[in-house]
Formats: structure tokens, C-alpha cells, sequence
């Protein structure tokens, strides 16, 4: 697909543009209606036919949970984990600027499949919940208060850390919006042990001196807006001589490991990272 579409696409998830502007642009750029509409068939997500691992996986426990939040709020999440009675380090998946969807439900089940309680947190719970419309998801990702958001995922991790099937140690996987999240809770949680931040913006450098997890970088090689700001973050995690890993994947996009959106994602990059993913996983949370 002709990277000019992908970019539009990327302008309009994170703007973001309005749907009018982006269809407009996008026949513009396609050479009429409909190779536009094709286009958007594999931009946009297909959740259906992404997932990996189904909801009623005999070896898996989902059940939907809530802890106190920020504000008076109830935040509610999508709780994962395997079956049996054993403590299991504990992973909080961040989602994207559209909220708790399927897709990133689909990734919980697949942090908990690898061993892990894994808690998909919709931060969108202070609306009454993720929207299935995702441009409204979005508009409603950018009223978030920031610091009450912040505080709503650090009592995620505290809630995970008191249950009696935790055995302590935590972890966090965000992509995107999500990505950023990662590492703002890396600088603000002493206590969390692994962060993993897959094309996420990056926190302020003053702020770097505080983490005391193993941090965990994916960038995709295309993605010039999130990658901007990757040479500073990193000089700073040295400076400090912060655990850190950072990879690079060459010519992917933004969102390279989201499988529901075929145009964007790249199944060698993703499933590297994945490995590498799990790899500090099973070091740092046992």
C-alpha cells in the first residue's frame, strides 16, 4: 500500500482528523472511491478475524473486575489469567487511544496464556466504558485527566499486586497511547519491575532518573513522530544507568503489532517483539 495512505491513516488515528477530512483525502490519494474503500478495508481493524486465542479458552480464567480509582471513579478491567492455584507475576496491557478493545483483550489473553494474571485496563471506565465506536473512543481518550488517568493505572498495579494469586511482581505492556503509558508508570511506580512500551511516546527526561524497572523499547522504523523523541529518552536511561533494551524494526509502521489491521502490521517484527516481550517477562516477574 502506498505509504502516503498509511500516514494519512496514522494523521487521522492520532490527530485526529475528522472522518469527512480523512475519507475526502483518502479517495484523493487512492484514485477514486473505490480503491479508497479497498483501502479502508485493510487499514481499519478486523477483530474478528485477528483473534488468536478465543474467550472461552478451556486453559484460561477471564472474569471483569473493578478497583477503586482516582476521583471517587470505579475503574474496571478485563482480568485474565490460567487456570490453577499458583502466584504468578502480574501484567497490566495498556491499550490504545481508542479504548479496551477486542483486539487488545486478544493481547491480554495472550499475556496471560504465556503465564502471567493479566489485567486489560480500560481507562475509558470513567466515560462508563469503552465505546464500539472507535472515533468516539478517541475523542474521549483526549478529555482524559492526565493525572487522574496516571493515578487510575498505578492503583491497577497495586490492585494486581494484592491479589492473593500475585506473587508480587509486576508488569506493564502499552502500544501507542498505551505505549507512552508504560513508560510514564516506569518513571512513577518504583515498584514495577518490567515496562515494555511498543512505539510509545517517551516521558520527560527530568523524570528518567526514577525508574527502577527494566525498561523494554519497540519502535517501528517508519514512525517519525513517535521516533523523534527516542535519541533523548535514551541518552537519559544511560545517564542514569537504567536496565533498558531498545530495537529499532526496519521498515514497519506505527502499530506494526496489531494484527486486526493488516495494512499496518508486520507479522516477523511483531512476533520478535512478542519473543523479546516475554523474554524480560519471565526474567524480571518469574
Amino acid at each position: 500500500m502506498d505509504q502516503r495512505i498509511i500516514n494519512l491513516f496514522d494523521e487521522y488515528t492520532h490527530a485526529p482528523l475528522s472522518r469527512k477530512e480523512f475519507l475526502d483525502r483518502l479517495v484523493k490519494l487512492a484514485g477514486g472511491t473505490a480503491l479508497a474503500a479497498a483501502a479502508l478495508a485493510v487499514l481499519e481493524p478486523g477483530y474478528a478475524q485477528a483473534a488468536t486465542i478465543p474467550a472461552d479458552a478451556d486453559d484460561l480464567v477471564t472474569e471483569d473486575v473493578s478497583w477503586p480509582g482516582a476521583a471517587g471513579v470505579t475503574m474496571k478491567g478485563y482480568l485474565v489469567h490460567p487456570k490453577g492455584k499458583k502466584k504468578r507475576g502480574a501484567v497490566v496491557v495498556i491499550h490504545e487511544n481508542r479504548g479496551l478493545t477486542p483486539h487488545i483483550k486478544d493481547v491480554t489473553r495472550r499475556v496471560a496464556k504465556a503465564g502471567y494474571v493479566a489485567l486489560g485496563v480500560d481507562a475509558l471506565s470513567v466515560f462508563g466504558g469503552t465505546p464500539t465506536n472507535e472515533d468516539e473512543g478517541r475523542t474521549l481518550i483526549g478529555k482524559l485527566d492526565k493525572q487522574h488517568n496516571l493515578s487510575n493505572y498505578l492503583a491497577a498495579l497495586d490492585y494486581l499486586r494484592q491479589r492473593p494469586d500475585s506473587n508480587g511482581k509486576t508488569g506493564c505492556v502499552g502500544f501507542c497511547w498505551g505505549g507512552a503509558m508504560a513508560n510514564s508508570l516506569a518513571t512513577h511506580d518504583p515498584k514495577l519491575n518490567a515496562a515494555v512500551a511498543y512505539y510509545g511516546t517517551q516521558p520527560p527526561t527530568e523524570e528518567v532518573p526514577n525508574i527502577k524497572a527494566h525498561v523494554l523499547l519497540h519502535y517501528a522504523g517508519l514512525d517519525e513522530r513517535v521516533n523523534a523523541g527516542k535519541d533523548a529518552y535514551e541518552a537519559a536511561l544511560k545517564a542514569s544507568n537504567i536496565q533498558y533494551e531498545q530495537y529499532v524494526y526496519p521498515n514497519v509502521n506505527h502499530a506494526f503489532n496489531n494484527d486486526s489491521s493488516p495494512a499496518r502490521y508486520n507479522a516477523g517484527a511483531a512476533q520478535q517483539a512478542w519473543e523479546r516481550t516475554l523474554d524480560l517477562f519471565k526474567k524480571q516477574l518469574g
